[in-house]
């Protein structure tokens, strides 16, 4: 996921993984961009790059979702929504909208931070995905957001309010700035995004759908309208379907660039890098003439080397790396700090062991975009009966490998899955000993994201790795991608369970592109 320096030409997409809803800016001689992050945390990833094609997380600007107890367990599906990013007054400022609890915004004088709290400029459901704009022209400041139907049971419309300019509260309530309902062939009108362009107010959105969607821009001279629309990119006869929802960013020597979002089943939401212009008529254009371009020259920005956010983990200290997040607000005492390297999880007691998908103590990052082969070493401390810990495939249904503890005091490797809809795991292969405690995990995921399981439990002089169940194919949830997750967990009793130490996270792309 990255592009070599001596290449003229960058391929997509350069975000090979769930970077859902991107939005970019730059800022003198860096882009930065953030996306989606639902309900896990921390939330609001904050990646840094210096070519558009090469990124780095370099962190996250929300430590935990507010309300807290909203958060106390799993929320796949709510959370942060298509945030949008912009830099004004020497302080960066990312706005978001929970469907179930408003507009919030965050700000830092630097983009690594320190982040403010979270603030709720306007309480409401279904107010999801605002973006904000200064206009340095006029001095005012404004605000758009969409609606979600499921909370509010409007959509396919964007309002439009003044904002104070120190971004904290909304000085109207609100207009509807651009009715899809009156467009016709437009439905699921939402993800805007706010500019001033050659005296234009622009509202950048998609319609259509994530799946079979496209791009819109409208324009007017008045920020309240009218507006006048036009679409600037759709699929056509390219692979790359629903291609939009993103943000346009500008390079020093004004090279116009646009990132968006493809939708990529169990992959989650790809992000792709497409050329933009100004037509003769003053509207943008998109990629090859309105149609998403597979590869490019790369943008007017001196070589960078190649980079790509982290996958690999050797848990120094205990710490998990960047790339992690919990699937709900953590508590203390799920990972313990220690002097050496390695991951050392808590067995959490919980009455849902039979369900990974209903805990908040399982550490997950996202599932590349390309075929590759994730491993990992455990060992299941001393521990009560019932104390199980893995590697997991994570969606709406779900298949885990790992170690569990038995009644006679015993470890065996086990293996198990769930259903989509089902609310009890099954077993996907007998159990088999592991008498050390301990065995190196591997997922080979290849096209499709379907899933080969294995193991290796050191109990038998070259025998290596060997397969464990049937193929599993992996599944989204609702909005989110397939996660991968390493997780520690035990029935419910009373007392210490247990620990179990993860060591040497990795994952090796299968296929590396040579024209990348």
């Amino acid at each position: 996921m990255s592009a070599a320096p001596d290449d003229p030409v960058y391929r997509n997409p350069v975000l090979d993984a769930d970077w859902s809803d991107p939005d970019v800016i730059r800022v003198g001689d860096d882009f930065h961009l953030t996306a989606s992050s639902f309900g896990r945390a921390p939330g609001l990833p904050l990646l840094h790059s210096r070519d558009l094609v090469n990124w780095t997380l370099v962190g996250h600007a929300l430590e935990r979702l507010e309300p807290e107890g909203e958060f106390t367990t799993p929320r796949h599906d709510c959370g942060v929504w298509a945030p949008a990013l912009r830099h004004h007054d020497g302080r960066f400022w990312i706005f978001w909208g929970d469907p179930d609890q408003g507009v919030f915004q965050v700000s830092a004088p630097e983009f690594r931070g320190p982040w403010t709290r979270p603030h709720l400029v306007k309480a409401g459901k279904g107010l999801i995905d605002p973006c904000p704009l200064w206009d340095d022209e006029t001095g005012e400041a404004y605000l758009v957001h969409a609606w979600a139907k499921s909370r509010s049971g409007v959509k396919n419309r964007l309002t439009g309010h003044r904002m104070h300019p120190h971004g904290t509260e909304l000085l109207d309530e609100g207009k509807v700035i651009i009715d899809g309902d009156r467009i016709p062939g437009w439905f699921t009108l939402e993800g805007p995004k706010l500019y001033k362009h050659d005296g234009w107010y622009w509202i950048l959105a998609p319609a259509g759908g994530v799946e079979t969607g496209w791009q819109g821009a409208f324009r007017s001279r008045s920020f309240f309208g009218p507006y006048e629309e036009k679409v600037v990119l759709e699929q056509k006869d390219t692979d790359v379907n629903g291609p939009h929802q993103g943000g346009w960013v500008r390079t020093p020597s004004g090279e116009d660039w646009f990132l968006h979002f493809q939708q990529r089943g169990a992959y989650g939401r790809v992000v792709h890098l497409q050329p933009m212009r100004w037509d003769d008529g003053g509207w943008p254009v998109i990629g090859d003439d309105g149609a998403p371009v597979a590869g490019h020259r790369r943008p007017d920005l001196p070589p960078q080397p190649p980079a790509a956010p982290a996958t690999d983990d050797d848990f120094p200290g205990g710490r998990p790396g960047r790339q992690w997040q919990w699937t709900a607000n953590p508590r203390d005492g799920w990972a313990t700090h220690h002097s050496a390297d390695g991951l050392r999880l808590t067995c959490v007691r919980t009455a849902d062991a039979h369900d990974l998908r209903a805990l908040p103590n399982v550490l997950t990052q996202r599932l590349p975009g390309a075929p590759c082969t994730v491993e990992v070493d455990l060992r299941l401390d001393d521990g009560e009966p019932g104390a199980r810990a893995g590697l997991a495939v994570l969606g709406d249904a779900y298949s885990w490998i790992g170690l569990e503890r038995g009644q006679d005091g015993a470890v065996r490797l086990v293996h198990r899955f769930a259903e989509t809809a089902a609310d009890h795991e099954r077993d996907a292969a007998p159990p088999r000993p592991a008498p050390d405690g301990r065995a190196r995990l591997r997922v080979d995921i290849g096209a499709g994201a379907r899933c080969r399981f294995s193991y290796d439990t050191g109990d038998g002089a070259g025998k290596g790795f060997r397969p464990s169940g049937q193929v599993f194919a992996a599944t989204p949830w609702r909005w989110v991608g397939a996660l991968l997750g390493l997780v520690a967990l035990a029935p419910t009793g009373q007392g210490h369970a247990g620990t179990a130490t993860f060591t040497q996270f990795r994952i090796r792309i299968q296929e590396k592109r040579a024209d990348r």
